[in-house]
């Protein structure tokens, strides 16, 4: 029995991270202290803000969640004409992304009309939150 401990930990430990891990994605948290941020400015992203919210989604070449994720906030945002969505590639804009501590593809944050990080999602966010963070928003 004793030469199966170590294995039975194992799968319990790898068990436990996944779990996490799967729960932890796509969830939007709120951001903390707002007042302190600096705001991001439309041309550092390559867009027009909303003026409502602006979804910021950081994305890589080769990432198949981050198409996933483009095209569920190209759904939400295409009825919306004061949110909009501006998908940024991480890979050609590191000093950006290294600004906002994007650490993995694909990130979107969520921007209030100010361009202040109200939000953010890392891996690719759910309908129902990203359709609650809006509602948060009115």
């Amino acid at each position: 029995m004793s030469d199966y401990l170590p294995i039975l930990l194992i799968f319990a430990l790898a068990s436990t991270y996944g779990i996490w891990y799967q729960a932890s994605r796509g969830k939007v948290k709120a951001k903390k202290n707002r007042a302190t941020k600096n705001p991001l400015l439309e041309n550092e992203v390559g867009g027009e803000f909303g003026s409502r919210a602006t979804f910021i989604q950081f994305s890589s070449a080769f990432c198949t969640p981050c198409r996933a994720t483009r095209a569920l906030l190209s759904d939400i945002t295409a009825d919306l004409d004061d949110v909009k969505h501006i998908e940024i590639d991480a890979e050609k804009n590191l000093d950006l992304v290294r600004k906002l501590d994007i650490r993995s593809t694909p990130t979107t944050l969520v921007l209030d009309r100010e361009g202040v990080e109200i939000g953010r999602a890392i891996g690719a966010p759910k309908r129902a939150e990203i359709l609650a963070t809006l509602d948060a928003l009115k």
